[in-house]
């Protein structure tokens, strides 16, 4: 896979992270955050750098070692956040979990769900992969409204999960296997087929 774009959906694509993607991802993180820093993965020993060139070659390696697929998310050619599918496990688990983040100015034109769709099918329908998985902390509803809309299936509540803004947080866990989406993840969105209600021990039910 290189760094062209692997899968769009109108003015939205996603592709592969590319070094020269670093300035505009770290111009977008610091100016965002506010608006991010909240929801950011942090680490118990201490601060974690900036340093978003660093960061690229990290997630690149990762994709090379074939844990990890780091995407860009453009919209209409601009890069407007970022998406890595982290954890892959094959064999048989076959299974990864995608994170995300997109700049404050770019909400609101379904760039994240449109994305995550386009995410997972590529890791059905291209890595053959069995299940994908997101955890949302309870308190983010933004996300919480993307795995609505797509229809990931409420699995649980992970207490003290991921360190997240200086502190182990619990996560709902949502998840789809490839068997929930035949004809893809984004055909089933767009098409009005995502299941209207929910499961009995979705967050949304419990009081």
């Amino acid at each position: 896979m290189d760094g062209s774009v692997v899968r769009a959906h109108g003015p939205i694509s996603i592709r592969l992270i590319r070094t020269r993607d670093a300035k505009p991802l770290q111009t977008e993180l610091l100016q965002n955050r506010p608006w991010l820093q909240q929801w950011e993965a942090t680490s118990p020993d201490g601060p974690v750098s900036l340093d978003m060139r660093a960061g690229v070659r990290r997630l690149l390696q990762q994709h090379r070692d074939g844990t990890g697929i780091p995407l860009v998310m453009e919209y209409d050619g601009e890069v407007a956040g970022q998406l890595n599918v982290w954890g892959i496990a094959r064999g048989s688990l076959s299974s990864a979990t995608i994170g995300y983040w997109v700049g404050e100015r770019f909400a609101g034109r379904g760039i994240t769900p449109t994305s995550v769709a386009l995410a997972t099918d590529l890791c059905f329908d291209e890595l053959r992969l069995h299940r994908m998985e997101i955890c949302i902390r309870p308190e983010n509803a933004k996300s919480l409204r993307v795995v609505e809309k797509l229809g990931f299936r409420y699995e649980g509540l992970r207490r003290r999960y991921i360190h997240i803004d200086g502190d182990w947080r619990d996560h709902y866990a949502f998840a789809l296997v490839r068997e929930d989406v035949p004809q893809g993840v984004l055909h089933r969105w767009i098409t009005g087929g995502v299941p209207t209600d929910p499961s009995p021990s979705s967050p949304s039910t419990r009081t």
